[in-house]
């Protein structure tokens, strides 16, 4: 059975979500997303966020309100006489009112294998912890920090070549398939919720700048996912004759030195313990590149050094 829903997100990942529901035959009675912000080449310009331009293209209402805590937002809300909310990245806090008001609840597409990761960052902290495996899990939302009880999941390996936007264009895609099925289960009445196990339950805390350094005294495993996890943004830098390159892409290899140092002439690197070779970087200023286009530009020679 079809439902009429509200939508609430904010960036790409939502999008695929959004898309799903409409082509399933839902109804979207209204998107909530982040109020547009200063952007383009001066930053003058107001940008609407990748949901709202979604949602005008299929000529949805959009609203965009500042706080959803006042009675004005929850009268508003409850208007949209909804029988669900599906929130996906939407970036706000939603108060125990605007949970109790659609009819059969608010359910939460998050970006990990709950409870490990719950919070702002799960795609990045995956990777950059060494996890196995990433996920997303459908959950009805309560007033925690994504502590709800739990209604479907679907789980996806991560490898050493995947960096966070690559694992987050598999999971987006990946969560947009399992909430079309969860909606259908709950419009028949069948979605089964459990409660989240009290072990293993991890915060996934909001990328700062100031860890995006890399620390080549590490083993070179934690060196490459602290890579990857960190690209494309913010980006894990490191330092080279004074200017601050970003590496974005990397490899395992073979070697041997002192953390940091230059192997060979294919941007190998020495870590703690073995060693990564360089696939894509960025240096300062310009744009992202192939290792192999940097060093014609910028030749290296074993013994110059990564700081």
């Amino acid at each position: 059975m079809p439902l009429r829903l509200i939508f609430m997100g904010t960036p790409d990942f939502s999008v695929p979500t959004l898309l799903e529901l409409v082509a399933h035959g839902h109804e979207i009675a209204a998107v909530y997303t982040r109020a547009p912000k200063p952007g383009g080449r001066r930053g003058l310009q107001l940008q609407p966020t990748p949901v709202e331009e979604a949602a005008r293209k299929l000529g949805v209402p959009v609203l965009t309100p500042k706080t959803l805590k006042t009675e004005e937002a929850l009268e508003e809300f409850r208007s949209f006489d909804a029988d669900a909310a599906v929130v996906v990245a939407y970036g706000m806090i939603l108060p125990q009112a605007i949970l109790d008001a659609p009819k059969l609840g608010c359910y939460n597409l998050h970006a990990s294998l709950l409870p490990r990761w719950r919070g702002a960052a799960p795609i990045n902290r995956a990777i950059m912890e060494g996890d196995a495996e990433s996920g997303v899990m459908v959950m009805k939302m309560d007033v925690g920090l994504d502590t709800g009880d739990v209604a479907m999941a679907e789980r996806l390996a991560i490898t050493d070549t995947m960096t966070a936007l690559d694992l987050h264009d598999r999971l987006s895609c990946l969560g947009a398939d399992l909430m079309v099925r969860a909606m259908a289960a709950l419009g028949r009445g069948g979605l089964q919720l459990k409660k989240q196990s009290e072990d293993g339950v991890t915060y996934a805390a909001k990328i700062d700048k100031a860890e995006a350094r890399v620390d080549w005294t590490k083993p070179a495993h934690a060196v490459l996912r602290h890579i990857h996890g960190l690209s494309p943004f913010p980006g894990a830098w490191a330092e080279l004759d004074n200017a601050r390159v970003k590496i974005l892409r990397c490899e395992l290899a073979k070697g041997s030195g002192e953390p940091g140092a230059v192997l060979d002439d294919q941007l190998t690197i020495a870590c703690g313990e073995g060693a990564i070779r360089i696939i894509e970087l960025q240096r300062e200023g310009k744009a992202r590149m192939q290792a192999a286009d940097f060093l014609r530009g910028v030749p290296l020679k074993a013994g110059a050094r990564f700081n």
